[in-house]
Protein backbone atom coordinates (compact mmCIF):
# COMPACT_ATOMS: atom_id res chain seq x y z
CA UNK A 1 0.00 0.00 0.00
CA UNK A 2 1.09 3.67 -1.08
CA UNK A 3 0.02 6.49 1.44
CA UNK A 4 0.97 9.74 0.80
CA UNK A 5 0.56 11.00 4.45
CA UNK A 6 3.37 8.46 4.94
CA UNK A 7 5.26 9.76 2.22
CA UNK A 8 5.30 13.04 3.46
CA UNK A 9 5.83 12.14 6.78
CA UNK A 10 2.48 14.20 7.75
CA UNK A 11 1.52 10.76 9.08
CA UNK A 12 3.50 7.80 10.79
CA UNK A 13 0.90 5.98 12.20
CA UNK A 14 1.00 3.22 10.24
CA UNK A 15 4.85 2.05 10.85
CA UNK A 16 4.90 -0.53 8.58
CA UNK A 17 3.50 1.49 5.35
CA UNK A 18 5.45 0.74 2.30
CA UNK A 19 6.85 -2.69 3.06
CA UNK A 20 5.88 -5.76 1.17
CA UNK A 21 2.78 -7.02 2.87
CA UNK A 22 3.78 -10.37 2.19
CA UNK A 23 6.69 -9.50 4.63
CA UNK A 24 4.68 -7.77 7.04
CA UNK A 25 2.74 -11.00 7.68
CA UNK A 26 5.83 -12.88 7.57
CA UNK A 27 7.21 -10.99 10.57
CA UNK A 28 4.24 -10.99 12.42
CA UNK A 29 3.88 -14.65 12.42
CA UNK A 30 7.98 -15.18 13.18
CA UNK A 31 7.42 -12.97 16.04
CA UNK A 32 3.90 -14.61 17.65
CA UNK A 33 5.36 -17.85 17.00
CA UNK A 34 8.87 -17.19 18.82
CA UNK A 35 6.31 -15.79 21.97
CA UNK A 36 4.95 -18.77 22.24
CA UNK A 37 7.57 -21.18 21.19
CA UNK A 38 7.74 -22.10 24.95
CA UNK A 39 4.21 -23.37 24.74
CA UNK A 40 2.98 -24.12 20.93
CA UNK A 41 5.18 -26.36 18.88
CA UNK A 42 5.71 -25.45 15.25
CA UNK A 43 3.05 -28.26 14.16
CA UNK A 44 0.45 -26.48 15.94
CA UNK A 45 0.32 -23.42 14.31
CA UNK A 46 -2.28 -23.18 10.97
CA UNK A 47 -1.19 -20.77 8.13
CA UNK A 48 -1.96 -16.81 9.11
CA UNK A 49 -4.92 -15.08 8.12
CA UNK A 50 -4.19 -11.89 5.74
CA UNK A 51 -6.06 -9.01 5.05
CA UNK A 52 -6.60 -6.60 2.43
CA UNK A 53 -3.98 -4.69 2.16
CA UNK A 54 -6.13 -1.05 2.52
CA UNK A 55 -9.66 -0.17 2.47
CA UNK A 56 -9.90 -2.97 5.92
CA UNK A 57 -10.58 -0.80 8.71
CA UNK A 58 -14.68 -0.51 9.66
CA UNK A 59 -13.97 2.37 12.63
CA UNK A 60 -12.48 6.04 12.13
CA UNK A 61 -11.36 7.10 14.79
CA UNK A 62 -10.17 10.94 14.11
CA UNK A 63 -9.09 13.91 15.81
CA UNK A 64 -10.64 17.21 15.32
CA UNK A 65 -8.56 20.01 14.98
CA UNK A 66 -8.62 23.63 13.41
CA UNK A 67 -10.96 26.38 13.41
CA UNK A 68 -14.52 26.91 13.21
CA UNK A 69 -15.04 26.84 9.53
CA UNK A 70 -11.80 25.34 9.00
CA UNK A 71 -11.60 21.97 10.77
CA UNK A 72 -9.27 19.12 9.88
CA UNK A 73 -9.91 15.60 10.71
CA UNK A 74 -6.92 13.35 11.45
CA UNK A 75 -4.25 13.21 14.63
CA UNK A 76 -2.47 15.97 16.00
CA UNK A 77 1.27 17.14 15.59
CA UNK A 78 3.60 17.40 17.96
CA UNK A 79 2.61 21.04 18.72
CA UNK A 80 -0.94 19.82 19.38
CA UNK A 81 -2.19 21.40 15.78
CA UNK A 82 -4.77 19.65 13.82
CA UNK A 83 -3.07 17.12 10.72
CA UNK A 84 -6.00 16.59 8.34
CA UNK A 85 -6.14 13.06 6.79
CA UNK A 86 -9.65 12.54 5.76
CA UNK A 87 -8.46 10.91 2.42
CA UNK A 88 -6.87 8.02 4.16
CA UNK A 89 -6.72 5.05 2.78
CA UNK A 90 -7.59 2.37 5.47
CA UNK A 91 -11.36 2.88 5.86
CA UNK A 92 -13.68 0.47 3.56
CA UNK A 93 -15.80 1.30 0.91
CA UNK A 94 -18.50 3.96 2.24
CA UNK A 95 -16.97 4.88 5.54
CA UNK A 96 -13.61 6.68 3.42
CA UNK A 97 -16.15 8.61 1.10
CA UNK A 98 -17.99 9.99 3.44
CA UNK A 99 -15.34 11.15 6.00
CA UNK A 100 -15.00 14.52 3.67
CA UNK A 101 -18.73 15.05 3.99
CA UNK A 102 -18.77 14.61 7.88
CA UNK A 103 -15.77 16.58 8.15
CA UNK A 104 -18.43 19.14 6.04
CA UNK A 105 -20.76 18.94 8.20
CA UNK A 106 -18.68 19.56 11.56
CA UNK A 107 -17.57 23.01 9.50
CA UNK A 108 -20.82 24.03 7.87
CA UNK A 109 -22.59 23.42 11.90
CA UNK A 110 -19.65 26.08 12.82
CA UNK A 111 -19.13 23.45 15.50
CA UNK A 112 -16.21 24.66 17.72
CA UNK A 113 -12.64 22.10 17.87
CA UNK A 114 -11.44 21.62 20.92
CA UNK A 115 -7.61 23.60 20.91
CA UNK A 116 -4.92 21.08 23.32
CA UNK A 117 -3.23 24.04 23.84
CA UNK A 118 -5.12 26.04 25.47
CA UNK A 119 -7.96 24.07 26.79
CA UNK A 120 -10.80 25.98 24.65
CA UNK A 121 -13.34 24.52 22.25
CA UNK A 122 -15.67 21.43 22.55
CA UNK A 123 -15.49 18.99 19.79
CA UNK A 124 -12.62 16.55 20.99
CA UNK A 125 -13.41 13.61 18.59
CA UNK A 126 -15.21 11.83 15.49
CA UNK A 127 -16.02 8.20 15.43
CA UNK A 128 -17.55 6.86 12.59
CA UNK A 129 -18.37 2.59 12.34
CA UNK A 130 -19.47 1.14 9.13
CA UNK A 131 -21.34 -1.64 8.86
CA UNK A 132 -21.62 -4.32 5.90
CA UNK A 133 -25.64 -3.37 5.67
CA UNK A 134 -23.65 0.11 4.56
CA UNK A 135 -24.96 2.34 7.66
CA UNK A 136 -22.88 4.11 9.55
CA UNK A 137 -23.07 5.20 13.65
CA UNK A 138 -21.44 8.46 13.73
CA UNK A 139 -20.33 9.77 17.42
CA UNK A 140 -19.32 13.49 18.82
CA UNK A 141 -17.01 13.03 21.15
CA UNK A 142 -17.18 16.56 22.91
CA UNK A 143 -15.75 18.49 25.96
CA UNK A 144 -19.33 19.48 27.47
CA UNK A 145 -23.08 19.46 26.35
CA UNK A 146 -22.37 22.99 25.05
CA UNK A 147 -23.30 22.28 21.23
CA UNK A 148 -26.18 19.58 22.26
CA UNK A 149 -28.88 21.55 20.56
CA UNK A 150 -26.65 22.81 17.87
CA UNK A 151 -26.20 19.16 17.16
CA UNK A 152 -29.55 17.83 17.71
CA UNK A 153 -31.49 21.09 15.35
CA UNK A 154 -28.83 19.96 12.78
CA UNK A 155 -29.07 16.01 12.53
CA UNK A 156 -32.27 15.98 10.13
CA UNK A 157 -29.57 17.71 7.64
CA UNK A 158 -26.90 15.25 8.27
CA UNK A 159 -29.19 12.62 7.70
CA UNK A 160 -30.67 14.18 4.29
CA UNK A 161 -26.90 14.58 3.20
CA UNK A 162 -25.64 11.13 4.01
CA UNK A 163 -29.05 9.00 4.29
CA UNK A 164 -26.35 5.86 5.32
CA UNK A 165 -26.64 7.90 8.81
CA UNK A 166 -28.23 5.49 10.65
CA UNK A 167 -27.19 6.58 14.46
CA UNK A 168 -25.73 9.49 15.64
CA UNK A 169 -24.34 10.16 19.57
CA UNK A 170 -22.87 12.70 21.43
CA UNK A 171 -20.26 11.11 24.33
CA UNK A 172 -18.97 13.78 27.01
CA UNK A 173 -15.22 13.51 27.86
CA UNK A 174 -14.46 16.82 30.20
CA UNK A 175 -11.28 16.13 31.27
CA UNK A 176 -8.35 17.14 29.65
CA UNK A 177 -6.60 13.90 29.63
CA UNK A 178 -5.25 11.27 26.59
CA UNK A 179 -8.75 9.33 26.78
CA UNK A 180 -10.57 8.99 24.08
CA UNK A 181 -14.28 8.98 25.86
CA UNK A 182 -16.26 9.75 28.59
CA UNK A 183 -19.15 8.02 30.75
CA UNK A 184 -21.76 9.87 28.98
CA UNK A 185 -23.16 8.75 25.77
CA UNK A 186 -26.44 10.96 24.63
CA UNK A 187 -27.84 8.69 21.52
CA UNK A 188 -29.36 11.36 19.46
CA UNK A 189 -31.26 9.46 17.20
CA UNK A 190 -34.44 7.19 17.57
CA UNK A 191 -31.77 4.50 16.38
CA UNK A 192 -29.44 3.54 19.22
CA UNK A 193 -28.09 0.21 17.26
CA UNK A 194 -26.12 -0.90 14.32
CA UNK A 195 -26.74 -4.06 13.26
CA UNK A 196 -23.39 -5.98 12.26
CA UNK A 197 -23.63 -9.14 9.67
CA UNK A 198 -20.27 -11.00 11.02
CA UNK A 199 -19.87 -14.16 8.91
CA UNK A 200 -23.88 -14.84 8.91
CA UNK A 201 -24.30 -13.88 12.76
CA UNK A 202 -25.75 -10.60 13.28
CA UNK A 203 -24.47 -8.70 16.67
CA UNK A 204 -25.86 -5.30 17.84
CA UNK A 205 -23.42 -2.32 18.65
CA UNK A 206 -24.39 0.88 20.47
CA UNK A 207 -22.37 4.03 20.20
CA UNK A 208 -19.90 2.81 22.78
CA UNK A 209 -19.57 -1.02 22.42
CA UNK A 210 -16.21 -2.15 21.51
CA UNK A 211 -15.91 -4.35 18.13
CA UNK A 212 -12.99 -5.48 15.96
CA UNK A 213 -12.01 -2.89 13.31
CA UNK A 214 -11.40 -5.58 11.07
CA UNK A 215 -14.78 -7.38 10.31
CA UNK A 216 -13.89 -9.43 7.24
CA UNK A 217 -10.69 -10.90 9.22
CA UNK A 218 -12.98 -10.42 12.55
CA UNK A 219 -15.80 -12.72 11.01
CA UNK A 220 -12.63 -14.89 10.19
CA UNK A 221 -12.12 -15.23 14.31
CA UNK A 222 -15.10 -16.19 14.93
CA UNK A 223 -15.24 -18.90 12.38
CA UNK A 224 -12.10 -20.76 13.46
CA UNK A 225 -13.41 -20.56 17.15
CA UNK A 226 -16.57 -22.09 15.93
CA UNK A 227 -14.40 -24.42 13.80
CA UNK A 228 -12.26 -25.57 17.13
CA UNK A 229 -15.71 -26.02 19.63
CA UNK A 230 -17.62 -27.90 16.85
CA UNK A 231 -15.16 -30.47 16.34
CA UNK A 232 -15.32 -31.55 20.39
CA UNK A 233 -18.87 -30.49 21.02
CA UNK A 234 -18.66 -29.53 24.10
CA UNK A 235 -22.46 -29.38 26.28
CA UNK A 236 -21.57 -25.99 27.97
CA UNK A 237 -19.68 -22.70 26.88
CA UNK A 238 -18.42 -19.68 28.67
CA UNK A 239 -17.17 -16.90 26.92
CA UNK A 240 -15.94 -14.72 28.96
CA UNK A 241 -14.92 -10.88 28.65
CA UNK A 242 -17.60 -11.60 25.95
CA UNK A 243 -17.90 -7.51 24.81
CA UNK A 244 -21.37 -7.48 22.28
CA UNK A 245 -21.26 -11.34 22.82
CA UNK A 246 -19.59 -11.97 19.34
CA UNK A 247 -17.88 -15.31 20.13
CA UNK A 248 -21.03 -16.96 22.24
CA UNK A 249 -23.37 -15.82 19.41
CA UNK A 250 -21.21 -17.47 16.61
CA UNK A 251 -20.95 -20.66 19.22
CA UNK A 252 -24.49 -20.54 20.07
CA UNK A 253 -25.57 -20.76 16.32
CA UNK A 254 -23.66 -23.71 14.71
CA UNK A 255 -22.59 -27.12 15.56
CA UNK A 256 -24.90 -29.90 15.33
CA UNK A 257 -25.94 -30.03 17.39
CA UNK A 258 -24.66 -26.96 19.21
CA UNK A 259 -23.97 -26.96 22.95
CA UNK A 260 -26.71 -26.77 25.19
CA UNK A 261 -25.60 -24.12 27.39
CA UNK A 262 -23.43 -20.93 26.23
CA UNK A 263 -22.88 -18.41 29.08
CA UNK A 264 -21.46 -14.69 27.94
CA UNK A 265 -20.02 -12.64 30.94
CA UNK A 266 -18.25 -8.86 30.58
CA UNK A 267 -18.12 -6.13 32.78
CA UNK A 268 -19.29 -3.16 30.15
CA UNK A 269 -23.83 -3.54 31.00
CA UNK A 270 -24.16 -2.09 27.63
CA UNK A 271 -22.03 -4.62 26.11
CA UNK A 272 -24.82 -6.61 27.48
CA UNK A 273 -27.34 -5.33 26.60
CA UNK A 274 -26.33 -4.92 23.35
CA UNK A 275 -25.75 -9.08 23.48
CA UNK A 276 -29.22 -10.04 24.74
CA UNK A 277 -30.93 -8.30 21.83
CA UNK A 278 -28.91 -9.98 19.34
CA UNK A 279 -29.91 -13.10 21.05
CA UNK A 280 -32.95 -12.53 20.89
CA UNK A 281 -32.96 -11.53 17.21
CA UNK A 282 -31.20 -14.83 16.62
CA UNK A 283 -33.63 -16.93 18.94
CA UNK A 284 -36.67 -15.19 16.98
CA UNK A 285 -35.22 -16.27 13.89
CA UNK A 286 -34.49 -19.73 14.98
CA UNK A 287 -30.97 -19.44 14.61
CA UNK A 288 -30.58 -20.33 18.38
CA UNK A 289 -32.38 -23.50 20.25
CA UNK A 290 -30.03 -23.97 23.48
CA UNK A 291 -29.58 -21.68 26.53
CA UNK A 292 -27.78 -18.86 25.42
CA UNK A 293 -27.85 -15.98 28.38
CA UNK A 294 -25.60 -12.77 28.98
CA UNK A 295 -24.60 -11.45 32.51
CA UNK A 296 -23.06 -8.43 33.34
CA UNK A 297 -20.02 -9.52 35.51
CA UNK A 298 -16.42 -9.65 36.36
CA UNK A 299 -14.63 -13.12 34.58
CA UNK A 300 -12.20 -14.10 37.92
CA UNK A 301 -15.24 -13.83 40.01
CA UNK A 302 -16.99 -15.54 38.04
CA UNK A 303 -15.35 -19.03 38.02
CA UNK A 304 -15.60 -18.55 41.94
CA UNK A 305 -19.63 -18.24 42.28
CA UNK A 306 -19.31 -22.08 42.64
CA UNK A 307 -21.25 -22.22 38.98
CA UNK A 308 -21.42 -25.80 37.31
CA UNK A 309 -17.72 -25.77 35.44
CA UNK A 310 -18.86 -25.77 31.44
CA UNK A 311 -16.90 -28.09 29.37
CA UNK A 312 -14.88 -24.92 27.16
CA UNK A 313 -14.18 -21.81 28.31
CA UNK A 314 -13.66 -18.89 25.48
CA UNK A 315 -11.34 -15.78 26.48
CA UNK A 316 -10.69 -13.13 24.75
CA UNK A 317 -9.58 -10.46 27.28
CA UNK A 318 -7.86 -6.79 27.42
CA UNK A 319 -3.93 -6.21 26.72
CA UNK A 320 -2.84 -7.43 30.25
CA UNK A 321 -4.16 -11.01 29.95
CA UNK A 322 -6.50 -12.83 31.52
CA UNK A 323 -3.95 -12.66 34.88
CA UNK A 324 -2.39 -15.48 37.57
CA UNK A 325 -5.88 -15.82 38.93
CA UNK A 326 -8.01 -16.73 36.43
CA UNK A 327 -5.10 -18.77 34.86
CA UNK A 328 -4.89 -20.74 37.62
CA UNK A 329 -8.72 -21.79 38.12
CA UNK A 330 -8.42 -22.97 34.26
CA UNK A 331 -5.51 -24.70 35.04
CA UNK A 332 -6.89 -26.42 37.97
CA UNK A 333 -10.35 -26.54 36.87
CA UNK A 334 -11.64 -29.83 35.14
CA UNK A 335 -12.45 -27.58 31.79
CA UNK A 336 -11.26 -29.52 29.05
CA UNK A 337 -10.80 -27.01 26.27
CA UNK A 338 -9.65 -23.48 26.09
CA UNK A 339 -10.05 -20.94 23.44
CA UNK A 340 -8.08 -18.31 24.01
CA UNK A 341 -7.94 -14.93 21.83
CA UNK A 342 -5.63 -12.45 22.24
CA UNK A 343 -4.06 -9.05 21.44
CA UNK A 344 -0.80 -9.08 23.15
CA UNK A 345 1.40 -12.35 22.17
CA UNK A 346 3.46 -11.74 25.13
CA UNK A 347 0.78 -11.53 27.89
CA UNK A 348 -0.69 -14.64 26.45
CA UNK A 349 3.00 -16.00 26.57
CA UNK A 350 2.48 -15.58 30.74
CA UNK A 351 -0.89 -16.99 31.10
CA UNK A 352 0.02 -20.22 28.81
CA UNK A 353 2.84 -20.78 30.81
CA UNK A 354 0.57 -20.37 34.27
CA UNK A 355 -1.65 -23.29 32.70
CA UNK A 356 0.77 -26.11 31.79
CA UNK A 357 -2.01 -28.18 32.29
CA UNK A 358 -3.85 -26.76 29.33
CA UNK A 359 -1.70 -28.14 26.19
CA UNK A 360 -1.92 -25.66 22.91
CA UNK A 361 -3.50 -27.86 20.27
CA UNK A 362 -3.62 -25.43 17.57
CA UNK A 363 -2.85 -21.82 16.86
CA UNK A 364 -3.26 -19.24 14.25
CA UNK A 365 -2.75 -15.75 13.72
CA UNK A 366 -5.41 -13.10 12.49
CA UNK A 367 -3.77 -9.85 10.64
CA UNK A 368 -6.28 -7.40 12.28
CA UNK A 369 -4.00 -4.34 11.53
CA UNK A 370 -2.15 -4.19 8.38
CA UNK A 371 0.48 -1.82 7.98
CA UNK A 372 1.55 -1.61 11.89
CA UNK A 373 3.11 -4.35 14.12
CA UNK A 374 -0.53 -5.04 15.68
CA UNK A 375 -1.54 -8.37 15.98
CA UNK A 376 -4.12 -10.76 16.93
CA UNK A 377 -3.47 -14.41 17.90
CA UNK A 378 -5.56 -17.25 18.90
CA UNK A 379 -4.90 -20.97 20.23
CA UNK A 380 -6.86 -23.60 21.15
CA UNK A 381 -5.73 -25.58 24.20
CA UNK A 382 -6.64 -29.19 25.36
CA UNK A 383 -6.64 -30.43 28.68
CA UNK A 384 -3.54 -32.95 29.10
CA UNK A 385 -4.08 -36.02 31.52
CA UNK A 386 0.04 -37.42 32.39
Amino acid sequence: MQCAYFDSARCRSCTLMGEPYAAQLRAKQDRCARALAGSVASTAWLPPVASAEAHFRNKAKLVVGGRPGAVTIGILDATGGGVDLRECGLYEAGLGEMLPLRADFVDDVRLEPYDVASRRGEIKHLIVTHSPDDELMVRFVARSRKHETLLRKHLPALQREIPSVAVVSMNIQPEHKAVLEGDLELVLTDRELLPMDVGGVTLQLRPNSFFQTNTAVAAALYRQARDWLGAVSPRSVWDLYCGVGGFALHCATAGSPPPDEVLGVELAPDGIESARVAAASLAALGQVTGNLRFEVGDATTLVHRGLEVPDAVVVNPPRRGIGTDLAGWLDSSPVRHVVYSSCNVDSLARDLAAMPRLRPVGARLFDMFPQTTHHEVMVLLQRWSA
